[in-house]
């Protein structure tokens, strides 16, 4: 691993300024780019964290706060330990954000967050990858489909409702994927069930799509987010793991 250099950047949008935690290895040098994709509860230390580890490997790493429309960073203000069973009220105050980020929404962020990427010095030449966790997991699986000449490789972590009924669902852009595909389930996670692991792998394989689905045994959702109750050590690792194959077979 080597040093890295994280800041705040703004990423200017169609709908207006977003905000990002940018970071990358100190030497000021081009890497390759990744796109990271926050979960739930948004930008904050444990999550800037995971950037610098994923930074510190080789790569520049930009983490854009998807409820800019909201506001800046913390949008909603969080305890430092994030426990929504002792405080319900946080769900409450978050809830509304999840359902104003349309995939139409993503999807015009997407083209300003690659094209960020594509124009700064610390980035290399070429596509990203793109990592998400939680709600950040369909939102790495929509830009897969909807930016295919951009997106090399994209990876999912307790990714939830990301093959459902819904004429929008985003498994349904799987025809339009060029991009190799990991997802790491959390067999304990109620809003990514069985049914719908095989949905998205049947939808997958149909349309050609070089991808590996695995199923992490006894964790929860959000098993990679430490500053919460659902954090699981070994899932976690096994996610870092995971995550550095694939992107060490694409860049």
């Amino acid at each position: 691993m080597t040093d890295v250099q994280g800041t705040t950047v703004t990423i200017p949008t169609r709908d207006g300024d977003a905000d990002a935690y940018l970071t990358h290895p100190a030497d000021g040098r081009p890497y390759p780019g990744v796109l990271f994709y926050q979960d739930a509860y948004g930008l904050r230390p444990w999550l800037n964290g995971m950037a610098d580890r994923l930074a510190a490997e080789g790569y520049t790493v930009l983490v854009p706060n998807v409820f800019y429309r909201q506001g800046t960073a913390p949008v909603v203000d969080l305890p430092e330990f994030i426990d929504p069973e002792a405080d319900p009220t946080i769900w409450e105050r978050l809830g509304p954000l999840l359902h104003s980020l349309t995939p139409e929404q993503a999807e015009v962020d997407a083209d300003a967050f690659l094209g960020w990427l594509e124009e700064s010095p610390l980035v290399a030449a070429g596509p990203v990858a793109v990592t998400g966790y939680c709600m950040g997991a369909r939102l790495a699986l929509r830009v897969a489909a909807t930016h295919p000449e951009q997106v090399a490789a994209a990876a999912g972590f307790h990714g939830g409702n990301l093959a459902t009924e819904a004429p929008d669902s985003p498994h349904l852009g799987a025809g339009r994927i060029t991009a190799e595909l990991y997802f790491g389930h959390a067999d304990q996670d109620s809003s990514m069930p069985e049914e719908q692991m095989r949905r998205l792998d049947d939808a997958l394989t149909a349309a050609g799509v070089r991808h590996t689905s695995e199923v992490y045994e006894g964790a929860p959702h959000g098993y990679t987010q430490k500053d919460t109750p659902s954090y699981d050590a070994a899932a976690d690792e096994r996610h870092w793991a995971a995550l550095d194959s694939l992107l060490r077979r694409t860049f």
